[in-house]
Parts: structure tokens; sequence; C-alpha cells
């Protein structure tokens, strides 16, 4: 029997810990900004979603060129820069007090968050041994989803508590425990080589463009979810919101402990439809909450769904793409996530605004079910075509 290469060595963990510890300094405050603009700049809930969807715009136009800076820099180095620029910015919102303010600041730190999520997941890849890609992806990107669940659950405590400066100070706090933490990965030495003519090809990755659309789709019931629980929770009366957080955590950690695994062993396809079968019911569930179990128990399917379909989605993108291209690769599928989940957040305001609550999650419920049709019938046939044949075989 062949044996594995070690995955949780010293460097692996360091990744991930740096990932979680970012990624928590980013989600602090992704809850809390709604609740600040409504109730102390008395903003309207339709322009909640312009300032959240503010930093999206801007990863956008960043994520395509971070993943040309990464295939051809150093990544460790673009990794250590953008974090530290990154967590600079936080000092801004202690200044904020007007939308206008909050968009721009949004903005900018959207360009430089995108610097940074492309370059630590390359990194990430880097040093992941090829035979446990999926494994190993699912566990790294594991930490950015506790992070997206756990972190606006100590958020809320937070600033209810002591206030939202106290939040933007703890933001700070572990974006510089982070920066340290990456200080201390050791990445592979690549040797110098011609710079890529720049062309379309540098930025996304081309094969894989159909699978990026219907990410979109998918991706587009996430933008609806994290932005607006808290708001969603305090609608229906429910004292503390903050518990789905800690449900949606716990969904996305055990399914992340098994999907890789599973995609690894060539499941790469059932993997994707279980996930997307499972987000479906959830936010169909999820839209008839009216008791904190039943809020709870949809955010816990949510997350074992969306906690199994990314890194499988990530793993699609990085079996189709050369070596020389997984900065392309990754950044492409941060993209399709980034654009979705701007489109969610974006629509989502509106969609409360005109209707309900719970309209808005019949929508992502759709969305995802579209999504999942077009996957079975389109993208599954794109990616058996396009992959690597150097890659793992998928059944």
């Amino acid at each position: 029997m062949e044996q594995k290469e070690p995955l949780w060595n010293k460097n692996f963990i360091i990744a991930c810990t740096s990932n979680f510890l970012t990624a928590c300094s980013f989600n602090l405050l992704m809850p809390t900004i709604p609740l600040y603009l409504t109730d102390i700049l008395g903003i309207e809930e339709s322009h909640v979603g312009i300032v959240l969807s503010s930093y999206v715009l801007a990863m956008l136009f960043t994520r395509p060129f971070s993943g040309y800076l990464v295939d051809i820099s150093p990544r460790k180095a673009l990794y250590l820069i953008g974090l530290s620029i990154f967590v600079s910015i936080y000092f801004g919102y202690v200044f904020a007090a007007t939308v206008l303010f909050f968009i721009i600041l949004r903005f900018v730190h959207g360009i430089f968050w995108a610097v940074t999520t492309v370059s630590s997941n390359t990194v990430a890849i880097d040093i992941i041994p090829t035979t446990r890609r999926a494994e190993g992806i699912g566990l790294f990107g594991m930490f950015t989803n506790m992070a997206m669940a756990v972190a606006p659950f100590i958020a809320l405590s937070i600033y209810h508590s002591i206030g939202f400066k106290w939040l933007v100070g703890s933001a700070i706090a572990m974006g510089v425990l982070a920066v340290s933490a990456v200080s201390f990965i050791k990445v592979g030495y690549r040797p110098p080589k011609e710079r890529p003519p720049v062309s379309f090809d540098r930025f996304i990755l081309l094969p894989a463009f159909p699978i990026f659309l219907n990410q979109v789709l998918i991706t587009f019931g996430w933008g609806t979810l994290i932005p607006f629980a808290a708001l969603y929770g305090t609608s229906l009366g429910i004292v503390n919101p903050g518990a789905l957080f800690l449900f949606l955590a716990l969904g996305i950690i055990m399914s992340r402990l098994v999907s890789g695994r599973v995609v690894d062993k060539g499941y790469l396809h059932h993997a994707v439809i279980f996930a997307l079968s499972v987000i479906c019911i959830g936010f169909v569930s999820y839209s008839l909450a009216k008791t904190l179990p039943l809020f709870c128990a949809s955010a816990f399917i949510i997350g074992t769904g969306f906690g199994t379909f990314f890194p499988a989605m990530q793993t699609v993108y990085v079996n189709m793409a050369p070596k020389d291209k997984r900065g392309t690769a990754s950044s492409t599928y941060l993209t399709a996530f980034d654009l979705g989940n701007g489109l969610g957040m974006l629509g989502g305001g509106y969609i409360i605004s005109a209707f309900h609550f719970s309209t808005m999650y019949v929508v992502a419920a759709s969305s995802v079910f579209l999504g999942l049709l077009i996957y079975i019938f389109n993208s599954r046939k794109i990616y058996e075509k396009k992959k690597l044949a150097a890659q793992m075989p998928t059944v």
C-alpha cells in the first residue's frame, strides 16, 4: 500500500493559522457594518448592500491581476506585502462617519484583500503534497470558512458590549498576528523565469470560464447569508442571531473533514452534486425559519453544503491549470466567488426592501438549484474534457 505524504507538517499548520487569523480579521466587520450603518448612521437597508458590495467590486477588478502577479513574483513576499497593507487600512474605520467614506474605504480594502487571498491560496497549494491536494485545499479553506462563521459571532458580542471602535481594534490585533505567522512560512525556491507576455489567459483560466459562470450562480446564495443574517434574526425576534454563525461553522468543519478525502479518491462530481443539493434544502428551510432551532438547523445544513462545495470547486480549477498558472486558477475561483457574493449582497438588499428576507432566501435557493442543473448537464462535461491528463481521475 502506497504511503501518503504527510500533510499536517509545521509549514501547513502555520499557513492554516495565518489564514484563519486573516479571515477572522476581515470577517469581524462583515455583520457589524450593516448594524452600524442602520443603527448609528440611519442608512436604509437597500443602501447597505451598496456599501457591502463596494469591496467586492474592487476585488473583481483586482483578482485577475493578482493571479498574474502571483505567477510572476515571489509568492510569500507578495503575500506579506498585501497582508500588511490590508491590516493598516483598518485604521481608517476609526474615522469613518459617512456612507461615502465607508464605500471608498471598503473599495480600497477590497483591493488588498484580493491580493492577500490569491497569494495565500497559491502559497498553500505550493506546500500541499500533490497526492493530497483536494484534502489539503479543503482543510486550508476550512479555516477561512470557520472564520467567516465564527468571527461574526464574536463581532456581534463585541459590538453590542463595547462598541464598533473596539471591534476595529480587535481586527487590527488579529491582522498583526496573521502577518507575524506568515513570516514563518517556508516556501520552496522557484527559479527565475522569463516573464510571460501579458494576455487575457494570464488573468482568467479560459478553459474553465463556463464553470466560472456556473459558480457565480451558486455563490449568489452565500452573498445573501453572512451580511444579512443578523438583520434577519432580529426581524424574527431572535435574541441572539449570532448563534447562526456557530452552527454554520459546525456544518462547514464537519463536511470539510470528509469532503477533501472523497474528492482525492476521484468522487469530485459526486461531492459537488451532493453539496448543491444540500445547499438548496438549507436555503428553503432557512426561508421558512421562525424559531431559533430551525434558524440554527438551517445554518448547519447550508454550512455542510458549502463546506463540501468550496474545496471541490477549487480543485476543479487547479486540475485544469498547468503549474505555472496556479495563481490564475486561484484568482479565477476567487473572482467567481466574489462576483456571486457581491451580486448576493447587492441584490439581497433590494429584495429585502421590496419583499422580505424569506423571499430573498427563496431566490437564493432557486439560484443554487439552477447552478446544480447547469453543473450536471454542462460543467461536469467541460471539466472532463479540459482537465489535465496528469491530474487525478474522477468518476
